[in-house]
């Protein structure tokens, strides 16, 4: 592996680990707010690759769905990385950009990712509130997150 994929892999891999993390983190914490644990939260990720299966699946689903979630994560991180080294504008303006990433990383998650998936589907319509927080949580710890890190990356990276 020569250095500049080193660079590539070892700047992914941190902001995808950053990123991923606020997005779990606010996960659980909105999860406690409607009652829902920590450990389903992780089973219901799990649920997209093995169907409700995951929720009788224990420890192993669990680490499932947090190893499901990091990839997701990192997958999102890779692509905004190729996006930015290739349009100098998404540096440019890391903020707008972003804020928009986020927004496309929700749509493409919620009505092309999840539906088909093996994610169950749920009982009742999704609340407003629900569908805020997952707004604004793929905005703010997604888009945001790794726009404004990769920014900070990449600068740093040519001085």
């Amino acid at each position: 592996m020569n250095r500049n994929s080193w660079i590539t892999l070892r700047t992914v891999l941190w902001i995808g680990l950053v990123a991923g993390t606020l997005d779990i983190t606010e996960n659980f914490v909105f999860g406690q707010l409607r009652g829902v644990s920590p450990w389903i939260v992780c089973q219901y990720i799990a649920s997209g690759l093995v169907g409700t299966q995951a929720f009788q699946g224990g420890w192993a689903s669990v680490v499932l769905g947090v190893v499901l979630h990091y990839i997701i994560a990192l997958f999102w991180t890779g692509v905004f990385y190729a996006i930015a080294r290739k349009f100098a504008i998404v540096m440019r303006r890391p903020v707008l950009s972003g804020l928009l990433y986020g927004g496309v990383v929700y749509l493409i998650m919620t009505f092309i990712v999840v539906p088909h998936s093996s994610v169950p589907h749920p009982l009742r319509p999704i609340t407003l509130v629900s569908r805020i927080n997952a707004v604004l949580a793929l905005l703010l710890c997604i888009g945001l997150t790794i726009s404004l890190l990769m920014r900070r990356t990449l600068f740093q990276a040519r001085d």
